[in-house]
C-alpha cells in the first residue's frame, strides 16, 4: 500500500513558476515509477510527466516540454513537478500517481498504468 499526498499548488501569474510536491508513505517507493496527471472540470484526466522507478527517465506531454522537470529523491519518498513559464492553460487539479515497475518513463504515460493517486493540489495561472 502506497499513500500520496501531493503539496504546493496555489494561485500564480502566467509567467511565474511552481514547484509540487507529493510525499508517499511505505519503504517501497523506489519500485514504484511515478507520474502526475492533470484534469480540468468535464475533461478527462490528462498525463503531465512520468519518472523511472530509479529517476533515470523521465517523459513529458508535448504541451509541457521544456517548461516543466519531474524529479524523486527515493530517499525521501518524494517526487516534485517543477513547473516554469506557467500559463493560464496549465490550470487544473494536479495529481501524484504511483505505478509499480521498473520500465522507463515513457511507459508510464497511461491513467491505467498506475496502482495508487494522491488526492490531488490545485494550480491556478492567471492570464
Amino acid at each position: 500500500q502506497v499513500q500520496l499526498v501531493e503539496s504546493g499548488g496555489r494561485l500564480v501569474q502566467a509567467g511565474g513558476s511552481l514547484r509540487l510536491s507529493c510525499a508517499a508513505s511505505g519503504r517501497t517507493f523506489r519500485n514504484y515509477a511515478m507520474g502526475w496527471f492533470r484534469q480540468v472540470p468535464g475533461k478527462e484526466r490528462e498525463f503531465v510527466a512520468a519518472i523511472s522507478w530509479s529517476g533515470g527517465s523521465t517523459y513529458y506531454v508535448d504541451s509541457v516540454k521544456g517548461r516543466f522537470t519531474i524529479s524523486r529523491d527515493n530517499a525521501k519518498n518524494t517526487v516534485h513537478l517543477q513547473m516554469n513559464s506557467l500559463k493560464p492553460e496549465d490550470t487544473a487539479v494536479y495529481y501524484c500517481a504511483a505505478a509499480r515497475g521498473y520500465s522507463s518513463a515513457s511507459y508510464y504515460d497511461r491513467y491505467n498504468e498506475y496502482d495508487y493517486w494522491g488526492q490531488g493540489t490545485q494550480v491556478t495561472v492567471s492570464s
